[in-house]
C-alpha cells in the first residue's frame, strides 16, 4: 500500500533512512542547523567577563564569550592563522584574551586580533580583517541564540512565530518572565537516536498512557492521546486532586507572579524548530536544547528554571525535577527503541501517523522543504 492509498485517518511518516543516512544528516546540518537560529547557551552560564563556552552548531564549533563590557559575542572557534581549534574546552574562563595554543595568535573578547609573534613587522596586516569570524547572536528568554548564515532569517518570523503558532499569541510567554528565572537543575542526556525522533515524540501524546504514568496522573487529559501541541493556545489542565507539577502531584514551589488565571494549573508545551522545547507550568519553566551530533546520536540539555528567591532559599526542588526527568528518560528510551528499527526493511517506506499525530506531518514537510533541492 503506497502513501497515496492510505486510509484517510493515516498519514505517512518520513522513510526510515531519513533517520540514519549520514548524507541526509549532513544536509540537515548545512541547510537547517547552519542557516537558522540555534539556541546555544544560557546567558547566565557566562556570568563574568572572559567566561566562554563552545557549542557544536551543525558542522561548526561556535565559541560564545562575554567581553569586558558585559556583552556576549559569538565566533567560529577557528584561529585565522592556520585553522587550529582555538578553544578545546567546553567551558572556561580567561582574563582578557583568547590565545591560540599553536602559534599564539591572540584575540580580544570582541574577536579582534590583538597580538601575534612578529605581528609588528607585518605592517600590511589589518588586525580587524584578521580577527575571528563572527557569528550572529541574539539573546532571548535568557539564552544566546546564534545563526551561522551570512544573512540570518528574521527572528520574529521563525523563533517567535513558532511560539505564536503554538500559544496563539507570542505575548503569552511574557507572563513567565523566563529571562529573570534562575537555574535550579540541569541534566544532560546522551540519546542514541536521531534528533527528529525526539521532536516527533515531544509533539505527540499518543504514547502518554503507555509510557508516562506519572505525567498522566498530573495531566489526566494526556491519557486520551492528544498532546497539548495538537491545539493552538491550549494548555493541558492539572487533575482535580493535583496541586503542583511534581512527581506525586503535591505542592510545587512559589508560583511565577506574572502567570494569569487562564494559565494557572495548566501545562503548555512549545516546539521551537529546529532544536528547542519550552515547557511552561505555573511555578517553573523547563527548557530542552538539542545538539545533534550524528544521524543516530543527540545530546539534550534540560534546564529547570525557578524564581531567583526559590533557588536562593535552597528549597527542595527534587519533586518537580523528578517528574520531567522521568518523562525525559521514558521518552528517550522510546526514541532509542524506534531508532533501532530505522534501517529495517520493514520501515524502508516509513510508518504512519494516526489522527492525534497528524500535526507531525507539518514538521516532516518543514524538514523536507529544507533538504530537498
Amino acid at each position: 500500500m503506497t502513501a497515496t492509498e492510505l486510509p484517510q485517518s493515516l498519514l505517512a511518516t518520513l522513510p526510515g533512512h531519513h533517520y540514519t543516512d549520514p548524507t541526509i544528516f549532513a544536509l540537515e546540518q548545512a541547510r537547517i542547523f547552519e542557516t537558522g537560529w540555534f539556541c546555544a547557551v544560557r546567558s547566565a552560564d557566562l556570568d563574568k567577563p572572559g567566561a566562554f563556552q563552545t557549542v557544536q552548531v551543525g558542522r561548526e564549533s561556535v565559541l560564545v564569550a562575554r567581553d569586558r563590557k558585559g556583552n556576549l559575542n559569538a565566533f567560529l572557534n577557528v584561529c585565522r592563522h592556520r585553522g587550529a581549534r582555538l578553544c578545546t574546552q567546553e567551558t572556561g574562563q580567561v582574563q582578557r584574551s583568547l590565545q591560540c595554543p599553536y602559534h599564539a595568535w591572540t584575540y580580544g573578547l570582541d574577536g579582534k586580533l590583538i597580538a601575534a609573534p612578529n605581528l609588528g613587522a607585518m605592517e600590511d596586516v589589518d588586525r580587524g580583517e584578521y580577527g575571528l569570524n563572527t557569528v550572529h547572536l541574539r539573546e532571548w528568554l535568557g539564552y544566546a541564540w546564534v545563526c551561522l548564515a551570512d544573512e540570518p532569517p528574521s527572528f520574529d518570523d521563525t523563533v517567535i512565530a513558532d511560539v505564536a503558532g503554538r500559544l496563539g499569541d507570542a505575548g503569552e510567554i511574557d507572563a513567565y518572565d523566563i529571562a529573570a528565572l534562575e537555574l535550579g537543575e540541569r541534566i544532560r542526556y546522551d540519546v542514541k537516536a536521531n534528533w527528529k525522533q525526539i521532536i516527533e515524540n515531544f509533539m505527540e501524546c499518543y504514547h502518554c498512557a503507555t509510557i508516562h504514568p506519572e505525567l498522566t496522573e498530573v495531566l489526566p487529559e494526556f491519557a486520551d492521546g492528544f498532546a497539548a501541541q495538537y491545539y493552538v493556545g491550549h494548555g493541558a489542565e492539572f487533575g482535580d486532586e493535583v496541586s503542583g507539577f511534581t512527581v506525586d502531584g503535591g505542592d510545587g514551589v512559589q508560583p511565577l507572579p506574572g502567570v494569569g488565571e487562564h494559565q494557572n494549573r495548566r501545562y503548555y508545551a512549545i516546539t521551537v524548530r529546529p532544536q528547542v522545547f519550552i515547557n511552561l507550568v505555573p511555578d517553573h519553566v523547563i527548557i530542552h536544547r538539542m545538539f545533534p551530533l550524528t544521524a543516530e546520536r543527540t545530546l539534550v540539555d534540560c534546564d529547570w528554571l525557578y524564581l531567583p528567591e526559590v533557588v536562593a532559599s535552597g528549597q527542595d526542588l527534587s519533586r518537580s525535577v523528578e517528574l520531567f526527568h522521568r518523562v525525559n528518560q521514558q521518552d528517550f528510551d522510546a526514541c532509542e527503541r524506534c531508532q533501532l528499527a530505522m534501517d529495517s526493511r520493514s520501515y524502508a517506506s516509513g510508518g504512519v501517523l494516526v489522527p492525534s499525530e497528524h500535526h507531525i506531518a507539518e514538521f516532516h514537510d518543514w524538514v523536507r522543504s529544507r533538504i530537498t533541492d
